[in-house]
């Protein structure tokens, strides 16, 4: 039997789970600042009841207790063990039959192996009663990005990489995107953003904003990812899609180092869009841009430095669950 593909991300959803930051000693300084930007991503997409139902994920219930004085009453509380709150790429994903697709998890090729995260997706997928289905080889949610008819875009530099299938080629990869998935069509792109651990996530680099519309960074004020927009309009330009570029946040530093910030972590939820802000010069254009796009909802920004020492932004911690 065919499977439906993933409906796109603007597509009307019945929740979303949000992963909230539960483990001090992965955070440390930074547990309470992530937190509050975290609950502050989850009352945007709330959107005072006019968006949609939040699942606040949390590892344990002194977490849940911290959730709660957090967010208020916005939120669901659910209390599962995982590692960390990158729930985009442990979580389910659920395909347009409505039945969750459950990877393989590996820490992003073995960098971080945190006890739980492997199972997460399972035991979310079953405490909503979401049929799920396990497909037997290594994915995470933020390699691909669809818009709902079949096509999405990925990166050689994650699904091609020895760390995660080694055993799989490109042809074999389609294939199996195709089965369990229902992705028909692929777009692959190059690398991802420099020091990016995910190896190259293509929702830092290339997002579907409308079906068969590519939105691309244009590159800003030494920005040290300048090359890698370039290669990846220039190889989606070979698909048949329309390309628009976004402002980029430019070289970004945080204790002298570039950090892999990117406007394109953006989350499309019912009622907004939420946009991660790192108080570069481009922040309010990247909001202003990504409005237009999305005229019908609300361009949200909000400030994602303290979840971004964590690796990640507003769409890596967040996981929909279609209507």
């Amino acid at each position: 039997m065919s499977v439906k593909p993933p409906p796109a991300e603007w597509a009307p959803h019945k929740a979303v789970w949000i992963g909230f930051p539960s483990h001090p000693e992965l955070w440390v300084d930074d547990l309470e600042p992530a937190r509050a930007e975290v609950a502050a991503f989850a009352r945007a997409v709330h959107a005072d009841g006019h968006g949609e139902k939040v699942l606040l994920v949390v590892a344990d219930n002194e977490a849940g207790l911290a959730a709660r004085r957090h967010a208020g009453d916005i939120a669901e509380i659910v209390v599962e063990p995982f590692g960390d709150i990158w729930l985009r790429d442990t979580g389910p994903i659920i395909t347009g039959d409505r039945s969750a697709r459950l990877f393989e998890f590996n820490g992003w090729g073995g960098k971080y192996d945190l006890p739980d995260d492997d199972t997460i997706g399972e035991r979310l997928a079953r405490k909503r009663h979401i049929p799920a289905e396990a497909c037997g080889w290594v994915l995470e949610g933020g390699a691909l990005d669809g818009d709902g008819t079949g096509l999405a875009v990925t990166t050689r530099q994650c699904l091609l990489n020895m760390n995660r299938n080694p055993g799989m080629s490109q042809a074999d990869i389609e294939l199996r995107l195709r089965e369990d998935l229902g992705l028909s069509d692929l777009i692959w792109l190059g690398d991802g953003l420099l020091n990016d651990h995910t190896d190259g996530h293509v929702d830092n680099l290339a997002r579907f904003v409308a079906p068969g519309v590519l939105a691309i960074p244009e590159a800003f004020d030494n920005d040290p990812n300048w090359l890698v927009y370039q290669n990846a309009a220039r190889d989606a330009g070979h698909a048949e899609v329309e390309i628009v570029r976004l402002p980029s946040p430019g070289r970004v530093m945080r204790d002298d180092e570039i950090v892999p910030a990117s406007y394109m972590n953006f989350y499309i939820g019912n009622a907004v869009v939420v946009v991660p802000l790192y108080g570069a010069p481009n922040d309010e254009a990247a909001v202003a841009a990504i409005q237009a796009l999305f005229p019908t909802r609300k361009a949200v920004g909000l400030r994602a430095d303290a979840i971004l020492t964590g690796g990640g932004s507003f769409h890596c911690i967040s996981q929909q669950i279609p209507a």
